[in-house]
């Protein structure tokens, strides 16, 4: 199959995404008026029920159908693309729609307009199969982050915090494989590490400590975050390095290459957008398809993505520094140690295997400090914490 460079690049102009901005929490207001308060009541009985209908999918299945179907394209064979679009929109699109209100995205237009530029003609389905699979993979992490605000939400309800937990597993169950490549590709160890954050939240909810299924969670949401990088930015793994090698023998294939590091992207995209907007619009104008693939820079894609995890690991202690003595101070810290360790191979690189390993042991004792409020200890050693990472944004320009 080619790829029909103007009218791909012209589809993936439409594609530039603003930010992703977590919301937090959702509010509501409670009525004074008897008539509100019965309608707010029959639309939450609608909620449940919706809620309870989209529970009956299976996400998983209907995910891999569709994939399958895409996956023909690989072979030269036609792709069904109104099947494809037929499992979406019956099955999917109203769990992207859901995530995109929540997390002011446009996934589904995304996916939509991907679809039917496959069926259309142009853009080469393969690209297609990129998009709406490394997408789709975004609606489920995005997901899972929803039924951990809902944890949070429903803290002194046990039981549906239990359920919470579980529909959390099972959404990362169908990130499980991604996680496992990388771990093949890199070394890393990664699905372990996530199984030891689930292994914390069961514990935290059985003991009601809300700190403890924090942190938790924090373990579990940046080691996806560093899935997602080694996924685009990491050498010589990532797709932007992918992209680069082709580009030298085959640019179409390098075309494919580049949007699978686009649509693996997205997923990290907003956050790292909030606190390091330079680096993140420089990555994803890499990535876009009006960008000649030819002129792809993993290196400065790489050293793009380690100032900004450094930046947002400073962004994270100084949070840490201003709710010292609350709870947020050791669940920052522990992002920011987090952070770290998402770029730990370029770090090693740069620093040296020493003063690295020095960088975690600070990072491990500052988080001590913050938990035990031990302003005393926790004063030196964010200091330190923060020359080096102001250190490291500067030797990666």
């Amino acid at each position: 199959m080619t790829v029909r460079k103007k009218e791909l690049s012209a589809i993936f102009a439409s594609f530039l995404v603003a930010g992703t901005v977590l919301t937090g929490c959702n509010t509501s207001e409670t009525s004074n008026n008897a008539k509100e308060e019965k309608q707010e009541q029959t639309e939450n009985k609608e909620e449940k029920k919706e809620s309870s209908e989209a529970a009956e999918v299976n996400y998983a299945q209907v995910f891999q159908e569709a994939v399958t179907e895409l996956e023909k394209a690989k072979e030269g064979k036609e792709v069904d693309f109104d099947k494809v679009t037929e499992l979406y929109t019956n099955n999917l699109q109203k769990l992207a729609q859901d995530r995109d209100a929540e997390f002011e995205d446009k996934v589904d237009q995304h996916i939509t307009t991907a679809l039917q530029a496959g069926k259309d003609g142009s853009m080469d389905p393969v690209v297609v199969k990129q998009i709406f699979d490394k997408l789709m993979q975004k609606v489920f992490y995005t997901t899972m982050k929803h039924e951990f605000i809902e944890v949070e939400e429903n803290w002194d309800n046990k039981e549906a915090v239990k359920e919470e937990v579980e529909e959390a597993k099972e959404y990362y169950e169908i990130l499980q494989s991604t996680v496992e490549k990388r771990d093949a590709a890199n070394g890393t160890k990664m699905v372990d590490v996530i199984a030891g954050g689930f292994a914390e939240i069961d514990k935290a909810v059985e003991a009601n400590d809300q700190l403890g299924f924090q942190l938790g969670k924090q373990v579990i949401d940046k080691t996806l975050i560093k899935t997602f990088y080694l996924a685009t930015g990491n050498i010589p793994n990532g797709y932007a390095a992918k992209a680069a090698e082709a580009a030298k023998k085959d640019k179409e294939e390098a075309k494919v290459e580049q949007a699978e590091g686009w649509a693996f992207y997205q997923s990290i995209y907003g956050y790292l957008n909030g606190h390091a907007p330079e680096e993140a619009a420089f990555i994803l104008q890499q990535f876009d398809l009006q960008n000649d693939v030819t002129k792809l820079d993993p290196e400065q894609v790489n050293k793009a993505f380690v100032r900004g995890y450094a930046k947002i690991a400073l962004d994270e202690y100084k949070e840490s520094q201003e709710y010292w003595g609350e709870d947020k101070s050791p669940i920052t810290a522990l992002e920011g140690a987090l952070f770290i360790d998402v770029i730990d191979k370029e770090l090693k690189d740069m620093l040296g295997e020493e003063a690295y390993s020095k960088l975690t042991q600070t990072a491990q004792q500052y988080l001590e400090a913050a938990k035990a409020k031990d302003k005393k200890a926790g004063e030196p050693l964010i200091k330190e914490l923060q020359e080096t990472l102001q250190t490291v944004v500067e030797q990666a320009k």
